[in-house]
């Protein structure tokens, strides 16, 4: 990180489960510089500040390198698994730092390496830029070198980046292509790719449309796996050894394309653990404030996003839900970033998050924005989509307060509306939460309500029915009766017999509320047509 990466920094911005620290016995303030592979049979370099990565041992079997690591001034040492030894770090005053058991020692290295080099910037803005502004420059040399204009594409057919060496020859198909950062599709094109990505070597491929130059083309690999390719405008005028230029060119075009993936890699696991632990409230809100692009005392507020299976549909396979809650991820990340111009969307358990700036608009106008996602999101997947929207906060150190009611919203949320604020459903979440408090308290929990339900077992009646169906009517007799479609005298006879059976006072406010309270949220009764 530009000479000054700490092991906090480092571990700020992996956060767990990606890398754990076991112990530090110096400190985490001390300096990461580089990350190295321990290569068994050879001594360890001289590094200070460097992260050695015991790569070929077990972690119960690393104590043998701690002692090398501290004499060549390492900061510490990463094992893979439980185990490690901590005693020896810690006698040795080295850091000693855990990844899991079954993550390749290639994806550890990239990570770190990746997030040391990165620096201390916002997450929200470490999305491999430097390494695409590379290609730039990477098709200007090949342009120059070749004789050519040259463009480099992703395989998706959009122009990542192209040359602009002065005099050389280009055509509308090009001019158009980069105006719009895209080739224009067309059943030959669809050919052209197919025969570029099948050939092992540069090819030569004619126009598609009057008028457009024949162009030398190779595709950008890394092992089997197609990440691009290259384009040259053939004027007539390119050097005799262009196809080695072009295919030379793919190499080290195929590096800048894969370090800008993992830096978008690392940018979404920073992004997504860093909005986990700060809707978990275990994030340091002055951090994530700076990482997630958001003022510490902003108002903010939180939406939660789940896909609802259709009345009748079979539920799906495991793998199929996922699959589907990551494009509904897709789906909000995209409209949150068109209507806010950023987003911070996570999944946790199958449910999607969005931290939503507050700029003190009316929650209808928000609501209805949440509904045109929601709504959006349905028509896509095919799947329908519910969503509730959290309480505004504060700032960031609420987070979590918000993300608790968006979570309520979608508990209480009826079969016939599928987005809420918490502002729509409060009484129905407070009576959750009433209940939550409730069943864990035994003194809270007993009380008359569990007699009439007895009474109602042994004999055959309905009186919890009817206590529930008075309380809603507001204890106006003829109210409860309509409920009840029943005579006025039978619910007055029901609640004569309620007082005497079982002794319980309904002249008294207090009691009727706690009666009620325990009726409508332990036995989860309600009114009939009010269910």
């Amino acid at each position: 990180m530009e000479g000054d990466c700490t092991l906090e920094a480092l571990l700020d911005t992996l956060g767990q489960p990606a890398l754990r620290l076991v112990t530090a016995p110096a400190g985490t303030a001390v300096p990461v510089t580089e990350v190295l592979l321990h290569d068994l049979g050879t001594p360890v370099p001289y590094t200070p500040g460097g992260l050695l990565l015991a790569v070929g041992l077990r972690a119960d079997a690393a104590a043998e390198l701690v002692p090398a690591v501290a004499e060549a001034g390492l900061t510490g040492l990463v094992v893979r698994g439980e185990g490690g030894p901590a005693e020896a770090a810690r006698t040795h005053g080295v850091a000693l730092l855990a990844v899991d058991e079954d993550v390749s020692w290639h994806r550890v290295h990239l990570l770190i390496a990746s997030a040391v080099e990165a620096g201390p910037a916002p997450v929200a803005q470490g999305t491999g830029a430097s390494a695409l502004g590379d290609l730039f420059a990477l098709a200007n040399a090949i342009a120059a070198a070749g004789g050519g204009a040259t463009t480099v594409e992703d395989p998706r057919q959009r122009i990542l980046a192209y040359s602009t060496i002065d005099g050389q020859v280009i055509d509308d198909s090009r001019r158009q292509g980069i105006l719009g950062r895209q080739v224009p599709g067309s059943r030959e094109n669809t050919e052209q790719y197919r025969r570029l990505h099948a050939a092992a070597h540069p090819l030569r491929l004619p126009g598609t449309e009057p008028g457009e130059i024949e162009r030398l083309a190779v595709a950008i690999r890394a092992g089997g796996e197609i990440l691009g390719s290259l384009w040259m405008i053939d004027s007539g005028r390119l050097a005799p050894d262009a196809e080695e230029i072009l295919a030379q060119g793919a190499s080290t075009a195929a590096f800048h394309l894969l370090r800008a993936r993992a830096a978008e890699d690392l940018t979404r696991h920073q992004y997504g653990d860093l909005l986990h632990r700060l809707l978990n409230g275990t994030a340091a809100p002055a951090t994530a404030a700076r990482r997630l692009g958001f003022a510490e005392d902003s108002p903010v507020r939180v939406v939660a996003f789940v896909l609802d299976a259709a009345p009748g549909d079979e539920p799906a396979a495991p793998a199929d839900s996922a699959q589907a809650t990551l494009r509904l991820l897709d789906h909000v990340r995209l409209q949150c970033g068109a209507r806010y111009g950023r987003h911070a969307c996570v999944v946790i358990d199958h449910v999607v998050y969005a931290l939503l700036p507050d700029a003190g608009q009316d929650g209808g106008r928000q609501r209805r924005l949440i509904e045109d996602i929601a709504g959006q999101a349905t028509r896509a997947l095919r799947i329908p989509v519910r969503a509730g929207l959290g309480g505004t906060v504060a700032g960031l150190a609420d987070v979590a307060r918000s993300r608790d009611d968006a979570d309520r919203v979608l508990t209480v949320l009826e079969d016939d509306r599928g987005v809420a604020a918490i502002e729509d459903v409060r009484p129905r979440v407070t009576l959750l939460r009433l209940g939550e408090i409730l069943a864990h308290r035994t003194d809270l929990s007993t009380g008359p309500w569990q007699g009439v339900l007895a009474y109602d077992e042994q004999h055959g009646t309905d009186y919890a029915g009817t206590l529930i169906a008075y309380f809603d009517a507001g204890c106006d007799m003829a109210g409860a009766a309509r409920l009840l479609a029943v005579h006025p005298n039978t619910c007055r006879y029901r609640l004569k017999q309620i007082r005497e059976h079982l002794d319980i006072d309904l002249g008294d406010p207090d009691e009727r509320l706690v009666l009620w309270l325990h009726l409508r949220i332990l036995a989860r009764l309600r009114a009939p047509g009010r269910a």
